[in-house]
């Protein structure tokens, strides 16, 4: 890295200050920093199984509340892909261990959305759709919280992103998007912040 620039560890140490917290899959297909073109420092990054936001999740929670309130990121993304084994998983009858608990919130999405999913005939397709719902519905989680809320009211970011990485050929689809203080339904919103 020295030869190829000299300053680069020392450009590293100095402050972290990303405009956008990455949320994406734990698969290793899907690097945030490859797939957007960044360098390190510029986006700070949560990953998991299926890039789902679980309400229960004190890791996730805990590096949004860093991301919005400490480094007060203008966007925050929730970043799918195409063929995700966690997707394809829960779409299946089958047990597979502790992994199941975190595969019941996508099954919920696929719940949710079942009529839509089951008009595809191809499994392929169902997978991607069920893929970019997912990744709406993560959004919809986001807004939900009261972390994101606080910062919608008191500095007006950050906005929320959905996006659906694709594997076959390497392009970035928006699927949804929150600007910051987007409606939201009135039974989760606070009123207290």
């Amino acid at each position: 890295m020295l030869a190829a620039d000299p300053g680069y560890f020392k450009r590293l140490v100095e402050i972290q200050s990303p405009e956008v917290l990455w949320i994406g899959c734990s698969d290793s297909r899907v690097p945030a920093d490859k797939i957007t073109g960044t360098d390190p420092g510029e986006i700070f990054v949560h990953r998991n199984v299926a890039n789902l936001v679980v309400h229960t999740d004190l890791n996730l929670l805990s590096v949004l509340q860093y991301a919005v309130e400490v480094l007060k990121v203008k966007h925050v993304i929730v970043c799918g892909h195409h063929n995700c084994g966690g997707i394809r998983a829960a779409l299946k009858n089958q047990s597979l261990g502790l992994i199941d608990k975190w595969l019941w919130n996508i099954k919920n999405v696929y719940r949710q959305y079942k009529e839509e999913i089951n008009a595809l005939a191809d499994e392929d397709a169902q997978v991607d759709l069920l893929t970019e719902l997912n990744v709406k519905e993560q959004i919809l989680n986001l807004a939900k919280t009261s972390i994101i809320q606080k910062a919608w009211k008191g500095r007006k970011g950050p906005d929320l992103h959905g996006w659906v990485y694709d594997l076959r050929d390497g392009i970035i689809n928006p699927v949804f998007d929150m600007p910051a203080g987007s409606k939201i339904d009135d039974i989760f919103e606070y009123d207290n912040l």
